[in-house]
């Protein structure tokens, strides 16, 4: 779990600033069309879209631009868009994966390719590195005061499968994919502060990078990645995610 922890933990970080939030928003608007034509406009009813509004809340996503997203899938938003993974390795071996929503296959291939081609990696095929990642539910809770106690009984009656403690009175709790939202919502009735809660790709083993020059090139790799519109995800086994240069 600590690789995971690590990096949701930059990413909060990350997600701190106004630009930052814009770009989760733009992200999120396509996730939100996607659950909305396949599940429709009421979050209770629609689990997905449930934890995407939750996701937004937790980046501080002004509810009204959230609504509005729901509004624009439900009306006269045409854009389809097309799940696509890409797998590969990045600089030193560092294995990743990317999960894309794009309208535009074509523009997409040729973007993550290169992503990779510039910042020393390479793209693999399908299938290339996903057997060393393992699907599992990620919900992150922040509380101001951590009882593990209360904590590991909260994880048993939700029904997740494992739970870790964090810096900064930050919760994780496992559980299986399909289950993420049952369980965020058992957690936010027992009084949890669920920031995120969605299924995540966790490395069965991880690589540790010393060289600072390849933690640079890393760094500008998955800050490239993070600023494309069509990637949505990205996944990898770095075990030192602290060690990443700020850019």
């Amino acid at each position: 779990m600590s690789g995971h922890s690590k990096w949701s933990t930059i990413k909060r970080k990350k997600g701190a600033n106004d630009a930052a939030r814009a770009k989760v928003f733009t992200k999120l608007a396509r996730e939100i069309s996607v659950a909305v034509k396949e599940g429709g406009t009421d979050p209770n009813n629609n689990s997905r879209l449930r934890d995407l509004l939750a996701k937004g809340r937790a980046a501080n996503v002004p509810q009204d631009n959230l609504m509005r997203a729901i509004k624009k899938a439900e009306g006269d938003d045409k854009t389809a868009y097309e799940s696509i993974v890409y797998e590969g390795y990045g600089h030193s071996g560092i294995a990743v994966i990317v999960e894309c929503l794009s309208d535009n296959r074509n523009r997409t291939a040729s973007n993550v390719r290169h992503y990779f081609d510039k910042f020393g990696g390479n793209l693999g095929t399908s299938g290339c590195v996903s057997f060393m990642f393992e699907d599992k539910g990620i919900i992150v809770c922040e509380e101001e005061n951590v009882d593990e106690e209360k904590a590991l009984e909260a994880c048993m009656e939700a029904g997740a499968n494992d739970v870790s403690f964090e810096e900064d009175g930050v919760i994780e709790f496992e559980t299986d994919p399909s289950q993420v939202g049952n369980v965020a919502n058992a957690l936010r009735e027992m009084g949890y502060n669920v920031t995120s809660a969605e299924a995540s790709k966790v490395p069965n083993n991880y690589t540790k990078v010393e060289d600072e020059e390849a933690l640079r090139k890393l760094a500008l790799f998955f800050d490239a990645l993070d600023e494309d519109d069509d990637v949505q995800n990205v996944y990898n086994n770095l075990e030192n995610t602290e060690d990443l240069p700020e850019l």
